[in-house]
C-alpha cells in the first residue's frame, strides 16, 4: 500500500528537483526524504530516480506518478474534509513519549476532566528517545515527540523540530526498606557503594550518566542485575535484593518495602524536552504542553517510603 505522505514528498522532489530542497520545504532531513523515496520505489516496484554521487534525477516513471499523485491526494483531502464521523470531528494530536512518562503522567492526563473536555484525540507511540528521534529522521509524522537528555548523552534531533524545555526529572536513589538506611542522616554516596545494584543495560542514556556518576565519585557499584523496566525494578528492590537509581517521574506509587533516600552531594537529573513538528496544530499542541507542565509540577512522589513492613 502506498503511503500518501510519500506521494506528497515525491511531488516536492519532482517540483524542486532535489532531495535537499524538498527536505527544506517539508521540514525533513535530506536523509528522511531519501528513505521515503526508497520506500515508495519498493512499494510501487518502479525506479523513480537516477542517482549519482552528486545528484538525483526523476525518471519518467516519477514524473508520471507525480501527475497521478496530484489527483489522488486531492481526492484524499476531499474525503477527509467531508468525513462526518465522530473521530474526524475531533482534533488529533500525534504524540510520541518515553515509557516512564507514559506510565505515570499519561494516565493522569487521560483521566483529567479538563483534558476530556478539550475534545482532542491523542494518537500515541511509546518508545525511548533514541528510536523516537530515528523515526523523526525517517520522516514519520509526529506532532510532539517527548524525549529526555541525560548529561552529555550526545542526543541530537532534526533541526526542523522546535525544542520546548519541559523541565527537570531528578534521578532518585531507591533502596529496600529492609536495609534500614532511611533513619540514618545524612546518607553519603560511599555508604551505598558496596551494596548490590540494579542498573540499566549498557548503551542507554541513563546507563551512561549513572556509570559516569559512579566513576566521578571513585565508586565501583556491585551490579547484580540489569533491567530497563522500571516497574519490574521497583518490585525487585522491594524484596530487599538490591538498590537502584530511577527517574522521579517513573516512581509513581511506591510499593511496600521500598524507600527513596536523599543522598549528600548526589545530584543527577534528566532534562525533559518536547520536540514540536513544524506541522503540529498550534492550539492542540499548546494545550497538551500546558497540561503536561502542570502534571509534572504536581508529580511529587512520597519519598518517605512506600508502606513499611
Amino acid at each position: 500500500m502506498v503511503n500518501p505522505v510519500h506521494l506528497r514528498t515525491l511531488l516536492e522532489v519532482v517540483r524542486l528537483g532535489s532531495f535537499a530542497a524538498a527536505a527544506n520545504r517539508l521540514g525533513y532531513t535530506a536523509s528522511a526524504v531519501s528513505q521515503q523515496m526508497a520506500a515508495l520505489e519498493h512499494d510501487t516496484g518502479a525506479r523513480l530516480f537516477e542517482r549519482t554521487a552528486k545528484s538525483v534525477r526523476p525518471t519518467e516513471a516519477a514524473i508520471v506518478m507525480a501527475g497521478h499523485a496530484t489527483t489522488v491526494l486531492a481526492d484524499i483531502d476531499r474525503l477527509l474534509e467531508s468525513a462526518g464521523s465522530a473521530d474526524r470531528s475531533r482534533a488529533e494530536l500525534r504524540v510520541s513519549l518515553y515509557p516512564s512518562l507514559a506510565r505515570t503522567v499519561l494516565p493522569r492526563l487521560l483521566r483529567s476532566p479538563e483534558w476530556l473536555a478539550s475534545d482532542i484525540a491523542l494518537r500515541l507511540s511509546v518508545r525511548d528517545p533514541s528510536p523516537a528521534i530515528q523515526a523523526m529522521r525517517r520522516g514519520e509524522e509526529t506532532d510532539v515527540t517527548l524525549v529526555y537528555w541525560v548529561g552529555d548523552s550526545g542526543l541530537t534531533w532534526p533541526r526542523s523540530a522546535r525544542p520546548v524545555r519541559i523541565g527537570d526529572d531528578p534521578m532518585r536513589f531507591v533502596v529496600p526498606t529492609a536495609w534500614r538506611l532511611h533513619g540514618q542522616r545524612p546518607i553519603a554516596v560511599d555508604q551505598l557503594a558496596g551494596r548490590p545494584w540494579i542498573l540499566h543495560h549498557p548503551g542507554s542514556s541513563d546507563a551512561a550518566v549513572i556509570d559516569a556518576f559512579f566513576d566521578e565519585h571513585g565508586l565501583r557499584p556491585r551490579v547484580v542485575a540489569r533491567c530497563d523496566d522500571f516497574a519490574v525494578t521497583l518490585d525487585i528492590v522491594a524484596t530487599g535484593y538490591a538498590a537502584t537509581l530511577m527517574p522521579e517521574v517513573a516512581l509513581g506509587e511506591l510499593p511496600a518495602g521500598v524507600e527513596v533516600l536523599e543522598v549528600q552531594d548526589a545530584r543527577l537529573s534528566r532534562e525533559v524536552f518536547a520536540l514540536v513538528s513544524p506541522a503540529a496544530p498550534a492550539d492542540s499542541t499548546a494545550l497538551f504542553l500546558r497540561f503536561l507542565n502542570d502534571l509534572l509540577d504536581d508529580l511529587t512522589p512520597d519519598l518517605t517510603g512506600g508502606g513499611r513492613p
